[in-house]
C-alpha cells in the first residue's frame, strides 16, 4: 500500500524561469550556484537523475554523464526543458514526485536536488527516496536553503522576525517554502544512509543592495572564496553539500529501469505510448516523449 502522498508544490503553467532566471536578476545566484556544483559533482558517470530539474537550467552542467534523467513534477516545466535541451539523445524526462520516485532500486550513480528540498514538507522522507535509487557509493548533491543564515540571525536579534534561526525544526514562512537547519539537514542525511564528504556556503551577497553597486563578477569571486568556510560554519542563506550513499542500499536485480509508484513494482517495456504495471494494473503515459507518473 503506498504511503499517502504529501502535498506537492506544482510549478505547472508557472512562468518561473522567465521571471526568476531569465530575466537576469539572479545572476548572481546562477554562477556561485555552477561554481558549487563544479566543485561537487563528480566529472564522468553513467546515469545522473536531477530532482527537480525545473526547466532545465543546471543540466548542461551535468555534460560528464552519459544519461541525465530529468524529474520534475510540472509538464510544462520538463515541455520547457525539451525546448532548450531537445528531445532525446541522453536526456530522459520524467514528470513525477519525489516521494514516489518511479525508478528500480540502485538505479543510478550520481544525483542532485538543487533549490528543491525547500518546497518538501517531509523532507527526510524525500531524502529516504533519493538513497533508494542511488547505487551504494553513489553521489548526492544537495542545496538546501538556510534559516541560520546571518540575515535571520541579525533579524531575529532586532525583534523583527518571530521564528528562531537556532530552533532546529524547518520554518515554513510561506506556504510550501521551508527553510532548514544545518544540524537537521544533516541528522536526516546521515538517517537515511549518507556520508556527508563536503559543505560549501553559497550567495553569502545575496543582497540586492550589493548587486546593484558591486560588480557581479566580483561578488562572484569573493563567494567562491567564502564557500569554502563551508566544511567550518553554515551562515549563508544557501548551502551545498556532498554526500556518498553507504550502508546495504537495495540494489538493481532486475533489468528493468522504471518502478510502478503505486505498488513499487518493475514496470515492463513500453507498449502503445505507455508503461503498463503488470501487478496493479496502473497505467502511465508517455507523452511527447515526457514519461508522466502522476
Amino acid at each position: 500500500m503506498p504511503m499517502e502522498k504529501p502535498p506537492i508544490c506544482d510549478y505547472e503553467g508557472s512562468d518561473y524561469q522567465q521571471t526568476f532566471w531569465d530575466s537576469g536578476q539572479r545572476i548572481y545566484e546562477d554562477r556561485v550556484e555552477a561554481i558549487a556544483l563544479s566543485r561537487l559533482l563528480p566529472h564522468s558517470g553513467e546515469i545522473l537523475l536531477e530532482i527537480g530539474a525545473g526547466a532545465g537550467r543546471n543540466t548542461p552542467r551535468y555534460r560528464g554523464f552519459r544519461k541525465i534523467v530529468l524529474l520534475d513534477y510540472s509538464v510544462s516545466q520538463l515541455q520547457l526543458a525539451q525546448k532548450r535541451l531537445g528531445k532525446g539523445g541522453n536526456y530522459i524526462y520524467v514528470a513525477g514526485d519525489v516521494y514516489h520516485l518511479p525508478f528500480v532500486n540502485g538505479i543510478f550513480d550520481s544525483a542532485t536536488m538543487i533549490r528543491t528540498l525547500h518546497h518538501l514538507r517531509e523532507a527526510p522522507l524525500a531524502l529516504q527516496e533519493t538513497r533508494r535509487v542511488l547505487k551504494n557509493h553513489g553521489i548526492f548533491i544537495l542545496e538546501y536553503a538556510n534559516k541560520q543564515n546571518i540575515k535571520a540571525i541579525v533579524r531575529y536579534w532586532l525583534g523583527r522576525q518571530d521564528w528562531n534561526p537556532f530552533d532546529q525544526k524547518p520554518v515554513e514562512f510561506a506556504p510550501l517554502n521551508f527553510d532548514f537547519h544545518p544540524k537537521a539537514v544533516h541528522r536526516w542525511l546521515e538517517s537515511n544512509g549518507f556520508w556527508i564528504q563536503r559543505k560549501l556556503t553559497v550567495s553569502h551577497f545575496r543582497l540586492n543592495i550589493l548587486k546593484r553597486v558591486i560588480p557581479i563578477t566580483f561578488l562572484v569571486w569573493l563567494d567562491s572564496l567564502a564557500q569554502w568556510t563551508g566544511n567550518w560554519w553554515q551562515l549563508s542563506p544557501s548551502v551545498f553539500l556532498r554526500a556518498e550513499a553507504i550502508g546495504e542500499g537495495s540494489q538493481v536485480q532486475s533489468g528493468s529501469f522504471f518502478a510502478c509508484p503505486n505498488c513499487g513494482n518493475d514496470l515492463p517495456e513500453e507498449k502503445d505510448h505507455a508503461l503498463i504495471c503488470q501487478h496493479c494494473g496502473s497505467v502511465w503515459e508517455i507523452k511527447d516523449g515526457i514519461y508522466i507518473f502522476k
